[in-house]
């Protein structure tokens, strides 16, 4: 559609006495190549188009894997962190094993161990400070504890649940538990996720708005080839399809694009994040993007480009008759 006779020859093919379905074949593949050539032909204008589209698609791309690494760094600082339970002082081992047993077969917990007075006391000599005060007690005043480790991916209310049961049960003095550190992860984890919700719904919208102006302009500045392809007999959908293809490969490219930055941010963040996760012992494992969905950007971003291009096209047309 970017000259005369690039229009009149799949005017021709939709006239000639061909088989339907060969002609709409003709013209779709016309449609793709011609829309195509007239995004090369104005280089400058489709590059900003798509940059900035791709820009926009990319923003959800990065927080998402911010987000998605919020929770290996949760687990890395102890959001699963051991639910400490201190017996009261008459319990004697038989007691505490038995008391683990029940504990672990209680849903949400992942294992149980048995840390005897005698390992309290032993751990308490070597820190720092305490060693001489414990040589001038004359007996061990520790109770048993069940060091009780919640099963992973355990939620806040779950966690809550177990730590109030296991505050019920006879033998027990006290639980220590980071139930509050749980809970706020989680608020952050759900906040975090409305918000990329959010932004993937805004920059869609964007997308779709940044493809119509696009398409809208080109059919303006062209309204008198489109009147001349009326008045010799062609269709709106038969108008209308180069628009199409043109959204397809705006939002296409932009997809791609948007792919790119998101695998550049990756990159770039790999050094800094393999020296954090060398700071925990190696307990921090950060992924990256899913595949399904690095390949699903591209067809989300054609699929808007489409819908953006069909919506204002068909607007425009109608406005034209």
């Amino acid at each position: 559609m970017t000259a005369p006779n690039e229009v009149q020859a799949p005017v021709r093919s939709e006239r000639s006495h061909r088989h339907p379905l060969s002609s709409w074949r003709e013209h779709h593949g016309w449609s793709a190549a011609a829309s195509l050539r007239r995004l090369a032909v104005k280089p400058v204008g489709s590059l900003l188009t798509i940059a900035v589209m791709g820009l926009a698609l990319a923003l959800p791309l990065a927080f998402y894997l911010l987000l998605s690494n919020v929770q290996s760094l949760g687990d890395a600082l102890g959001r699963n962190q051991v639910i400490s339970v201190f017996l009261k002082s008459d319990q004697v081992a038989g007691n505490a094993q038995l008391l683990a047993k029940q504990v672990e077969q209680h849903d949400g917990v992942a294992s149980v161990a048995v840390k005897t007075p005698q390992q309290g006391l032993d751990e308490l000599s070597k820190m720092q400070g305490f060693s001489d005060s414990l040589h001038a007690l004359d007996d061990n005043p520790l109770p048993y504890v069940l060091e009780v480790q919640p099963q992973d991916g355990i939620s806040a209310d779950a966690a809550s649940h177990l730590v109030d049961d296991l505050r019920s049960m006879q033998g027990v003095d006290v639980v220590q538990d980071s139930g509050t550190w749980r809970q706020r992860l989680d608020a952050l984890l759900g906040v975090g996720n409305r918000a990329v919700l959010i932004l993937a719904t805004l920059f869609a919208l964007a997308v779709l708005l940044v493809v119509g102006n696009t398409v809208r302009v080109d059919i303006t500045s062209r309204a008198d080839e489109i009147g001349v392809l009326k008045l010799i007999g062609a269709s709106r959908a038969f108008v209308r399809r180069p628009y199409l293809y043109a959204g397809i490969w705006y939002g296409l490219f932009s997809g791609l694009l948007a792919v790119g930055l998101a695998l550049a941010i990756e990159f770039a963040l790999a050094e800094p994040v393999g020296r954090l996760s060398q700071a925990y012992g190696g307990k921090l494992q950060v992924g990256g993007l899913p595949p399904w969905l690095l390949l699903a950007v591209p067809f989300a971003a054609a699929c808007l480009g489409w819908l953006g291009a069909r919506l204002v096209s068909a607007w425009q047309l109608r406005q034209a008759v």
